[in-house]
């Protein structure tokens, strides 16, 4: 009889009535044997607490009396488990019945491998489906000026994206992250950084995980679907508390990770970009400034994570520049993809 690696999935709600009925549901009918279900409602105000006690004959459910944000609430719920996979998990997801069993192979298919993600195709506010499947992510990409984005975000899906790939990150709407990884990389007790209340926490740890030697891999066999409410384009319609946290977590996110070569190699993009947000915030997104004055607060303790990180390096140079690019980069994944077809073939002897 197989021996499946356990799995977490770990979903974190905040007024999220709408979508969390559906989610679990996918969640429970995933084909995967070894699972566990941690979800902490982070003081909601909505009906969400009471669809969730509807589940707890299936799931762990802790009901916290205040927002303690995204990232703490992730912490909070992996902490409950002894898994060795976490799938963390955005409430306002849709899992297909085979999602966390291709994940899973994936992964246990490299050991280097610390994170996995799938094809997440973007589904609309109302729950429905767009009848041409258009691409939410394929795993997360950093710019030159250090901007990061979703690999194939709001773009049709013509079979572009089915290979294997390495990829820099994931989004954290819906990742598996290796127990032993996380472990690895986590920061007084953290996996994800709690002073970043939310936002940006997911690039963060992919850019952690990367300069501690870590691989994320996409896989295009796990599909999902996934309703993308933060987006570029639609930052001045926004909550001034979603641009404020932004702004703050990517000053947050440069002082922990950023090296001197990285910063020298694209001195001129990263400060261009850095007068536009600073120009902005002082000229139009007012509220936002705010988050200046947090990253001051937080200075000296975040640079005391950079330190860690820095004696935990692994990554050279050379490797931590080449996936920093105008356009996505990616690096196929032959070697997964070869286990997985010997796998498949062997499982029809």
């Amino acid at each position: 009889m197989a021996v499946h690696p356990t799995v977490a999935v770990t979903i974190v709600t905040f007024n999220s009535a709408h979508f969390i009925a559906q989610c679990l549901q996918s969640v429970f009918e995933q084909d995967y044997p070894a699972l566990e279900v941690v979800v902490v409602d982070n003081a909601s105000s909505d009906e969400t607490p009471a669809l969730l006690r509807q589940f707890e004959h299936k799931a762990r459910v802790v009901y916290n009396k205040q927002n303690a944000g995204f990232a703490a609430g992730q912490n909070q719920a992996m902490g409950l488990s002894a898994a060795d996979w976490l799938l963390a998990l955005n409430p306002d997801v849709r899992l297909t019945r085979n999602f966390v069993s291709w994940l899973v192979a994936a992964g246990e298919a490299q050991p280097e491998v610390g994170s996995v993600c799938g094809k997440l195709l973007a589904m609309r506010s109302d729950l429905t489906i767009p009848k041409e499947p258009i691409f939410d992510s394929t795993g997360i990409f950093f710019t030159p000026n250090l901007r990061h984005f979703d690999r194939g975000s709001q773009i049709g899906d013509t079979g572009q994206y089915e290979q294997f790939d390495y990829v820099f990150g994931a989004t954290g709407a819906a990742c598996l992250y290796r127990r032993k990884m996380m472990d690895d990389i986590s920061l007084n007790g953290e996996y994800f950084d709690a002073d970043f209340f939310a936002y940006r926490e997911d690039a963060d740890l992919a850019w952690r995980a990367q300069l501690y030697g870590w691989k994320c891999l996409y896989t295009p066999l796990a599909v999902a679907f996934h309703v993308r409410h933060v987006l570029p384009e639609k930052r001045s319609s926004l909550p001034a508390a979603i641009n404020m946290h932004s702004v703050k977590n990517r000053w947050l996110m440069r002082i922990k990770n950023m090296t001197p070569d990285l910063y020298a190699r694209h001195f001129v993009p990263i400060t261009v970009r850095d007068g536009l947000v600073i120009a902005g915030c002082a000229l139009r997104e007012f509220s936002s400034l705010r988050g200046f004055f947090i990253v001051a607060r937080l200075w000296r303790h975040t640079w005391a994570k950079r330190r860690v990180i820095m004696q935990k390096r692994r990554a050279t140079n050379e490797y931590m520049a080449a996936w920093f690019a105008a356009e996505p980069v990616s690096f196929p994944a032959q070697d997964v993809a070869q286990k997985l077809k010997i796998q498949r073939v062997s499982s029809h002897d």
